[in-house]
Parts: structure tokens; C-alpha cells; sequence
């Protein structure tokens, strides 16, 4: 009866440092997880920004102002020039 709860013990023994170790790797798992979401989310952000910009280029604006100064400029529909 002794040597059967020695060989449970020492069972649970292991199971629990099995559990420890598996315990610590989700730990790090859950860890690079977060890295790589939150680098994934700063990289689609740059890709929206860039795509932006991108689109403001194909549709002639820029991040220059002279677009905005030329806008200004031009007559309105009614033929009428915009107030600066």
C-alpha cells in the first residue's frame, strides 16, 4: 500500500511540474502573441496612412500646399471666385 501512494506521489509530482512548464510556455506564448498583434495593427496603420497618401497623389493633391493655394484661386461653380 506504501509503494503505491510513493508511485502517486511521485506521478503527481511530475504531472505538476509538467504543468508548471506548460504554464510558463503559454506565458511566453501569450506574450510574443501580443507583440506580434500589436505589430501587425502599427504596420496595417502605416499601410492605411500610405495608401492615403498615395491616393491624394493619384487624385493630385500632395502634402505640399499648393494644391490649396490653386483651389482658392479657381472660380467657384457659380463663376464666382472662392474667398480666401
Amino acid at each position: 500500500m506504501e509503494r503505491a501512494n510513493t508511485e502517486l506521489y511521485l506521478e503527481n509530482l511530475y504531472i505538476m511540474q509538467a504543468n508548471e512548464r506548460l504554464r510558463r510556455t503559454a506565458q511566453l506564448l501569450a506574450q510574443e502573441n501580443e507583440q506580434l498583434l500589436a505589430d501587425l495593427k502599427r504596420k496595417q496603420q502605416h499601410m492605411a496612412a500610405s495608401s492615403k497618401t498615395a491616393a491624394q497623389l493619384a487624385k493630385g493633391g500632395g502634402p505640399s500646399g499648393a494644391n490649396v493655394a490653386s483651389a482658392r484661386a479657381a472660380p467657384s461653380k457659380s463663376g464666382k471666385q472662392q474667398p480666401q
